[in-house]
């Protein structure tokens, strides 16, 4: 159980538990992670998840000839690309809203993200599935949070559109488990750890209390889901005697990932398990970009 003295007891939080894996099968949490994946509607896919039950059906064959019917998503938010977003200000609450659910649609796409490695992956551990099941959780209940203030503020999930960028990489990467594991949790998950201080200063500063309790609690929460991605990359590396630093920058060049952009959040990526050589990395990589 975590600490929550450093939260503000607005927000509820149930407590984080693992999906009983010790009373299932690889075969059945993966089949649970696959059909939790499938549903469209928001609120059956966080109810499901949250509910935090075991799942009673098996994986067969043609489950996972549907592959390509996931992920399970809603008509709105429409979809469009990130240029075509616009940037409002925080002095409306309409503007606060327009950011706050874009975060909701990234912790959206976020329980996607976790459900589909959980299953789309057959050659892994019972612990593996396990993990990325809880982390599903943790978002699908970072969700909730934040569409329950959005509701507050007079909006819903769907309101405004959104882009696809984390889904589109996850589709580039579905046939690589270790090129899933650099670019989502590491590169573009890791993104948010770097970010996330940002926003939720810009939304206390406008007012929003709420909402930047909301964020604080996100980040908390971020350092640990990418510290599983770490975590599981650094396993993968070992078991191909990679160097984790040298595979990642080939996955990086290979998969056209995006240049890392400072500022870095170095405390909360060293927390998540990256070590000072690939925050170095980092750092040289985004010089490089910017003098381009």
């Amino acid at each position: 159980m975590r600490d929550h003295s450093a939260n503000i007891a607005v927000i509820q939080e149930t407590p984080t538990s693992t999906y009983r894996a010790e009373t299932n099968t690889l075969n059945s949490l993966r089949a649970f992670a696959f059909e939790a994946l499938s549903l469209a509607d928001p609120v059956q896919k966080v109810s499901r998840l949250i509910a935090n039950e075991s799942s009673d059906i098996e994986l067969t064959t043609s489950t996972a000839d549907t592959a390509g019917l996931v992920p399970g998503r809603p008509s709105r938010p429409l979809l469009v690309p990130p240029r075509e977003l616009k940037h409002r200000s925080m002095a409306s609450t309409e503007g606060r809203a327009t950011l706050i659910h874009a975060i909701a649609h990234i912790e959206f796409n976020a329980i996607n993200l976790a459900l589909d490695i959980a299953w789309r992956f057959p050659q892994t551990p019972l612990e593996f599935a396990n993990d990325w099941l809880t982390v599903a959780r943790e978002e699908a209940l970072h969700f909730s949070l934040l569409r329950e203030h959005l509701k507050s503020m007079g909006y819903d999930y769907g309101d405004f559109p959104a882009h696809n960028g984390l889904w589109e990489m996850a589709e580039k990467t579905e046939g690589d488990l270790l090129a899933r594991l650099a670019l989502v949790p590491r590169t573009l998950e890791a993104r948010g750890l770097d970010v996330s201080p940002a926003m939720r200063d810009k939304l206390a500063q406008a007012g929003d209390r709420r909402a930047a309790e909301i964020l604080d609690v996100i980040l908390r929460d971020e350092i640990g889901h990418v510290a599983i991605g770490n975590k599981w990359f650094r396993f993968y590396c070992a078991e191909r005697a990679l160097d984790p630093v040298v595979a990642f920058e080939q996955l990086s060049a290979a998969f056209d990932a995006p240049l890392p952009r400072p500022p870095f959040n170095v405390d909360a990526r060293l927390k998540a398990g990256f070590v000072p050589e690939e925050i170095e990395w980092l750092v040289l990589k985004a010089g490089k970009s910017e003098r381009r």
